[in-house]
Parts: structure tokens; sequence; C-alpha cells
């Protein structure tokens, strides 16, 4: 099986309709994009959380932290994972044990694993190497 993304027109549907974006490797770093993109997505509206298990319960600028996927306390619409491509089949199984609707990894970044265990489990909304910047500005 060969992982293809979804059309356009539905990457444009998950950024209308989420409100929770959870980014998986978080970093408190200024200079590291997962912690830009947090920072945009927070200022384009969205409810932010970072996860990272070093900084679980502090507040990184502005974004509150949590350890795991299953410590954000509210339901996620987007998970945008900041993590190596052999890391995303463990972020799989994280995603599996909460009821995030979209497994998105950034650019760069893709696991066949990975979407083949989410595809088992019937989650099929799966981004893999695109940016989530780059495609909000494709939206505007």
């Amino acid at each position: 099986m060969q992982f293809e993304n979804p059309s356009q027109e539905t990457i444009f549907e998950y950024l209308d309709s989420a409100k929770v974006i959870a980014v998986v490797g978080y970093s408190e770093n200024a200079d590291k994009t997962s912690h830009q993109i947090a920072q945009l997505l927070k200022n384009a509206g969205y409810t932010v959380y970072g996860v990272n298990p070093k900084l679980g319960g502090q507040m990184v600028a502005g974004i509150q932290v949590v350890a795991t996927l299953a410590d954000v306390p509210e339901h996620i619409d987007i998970v945008d994972i900041f993590r190596r491509s052999e890391f995303l089949p463990q972020v799989a199984k994280e995603f599996l044990a909460t009821d995030a609707k979209v497994f998105w990894a950034q650019l760069g970044l893709s696991s066949e694993k990975a979407a083949e265990t989410l595809q088992e489990q019937g989650r099929n909304d799966i981004v893999m190497d695109r940016c989530i910047k780059i495609e909000l500005a494709k939206r505007a």
C-alpha cells in the first residue's frame, strides 16, 4: 500500500473545521520550527497545546504544554507532529488512544507503517509531508 494525502479541498476542510491543535514535539526554543508554527497557529485563532514530556505541566510562550497526547484536556481536531519519521508509528499508537481527528506529519515526515496502523483502526484522516503553515497560507 502506498499512502496518499487527501485532496487539497479535504486539507482545507480540516483546517477550517479545526479548533484545537496539539503540536507533538513542541519546543520551548523560539528558533525551532515547532515553536514558530505553534505560535502561528495560536495567533490564527486555534487553541494550541504543546506536547513534550520534558515540558509537561508548563506554560511556554502562552501555550500550555502537556506530557502526552492523552493529557490534552479537550477534543483534539489536529495532531501536528514534529518528530522524526521513525517515531511516527509510536505517535500513531498514542493518537489511537485519543479521539483526535486528524494525524498530520509536518513537511519532510512520513511513515507507511504509521498510516497502516491508523487505517487498520479506521482512522483515515491522515496528512503527511505537508506544512500546516503553507496550507494555511494557501487558504488565505
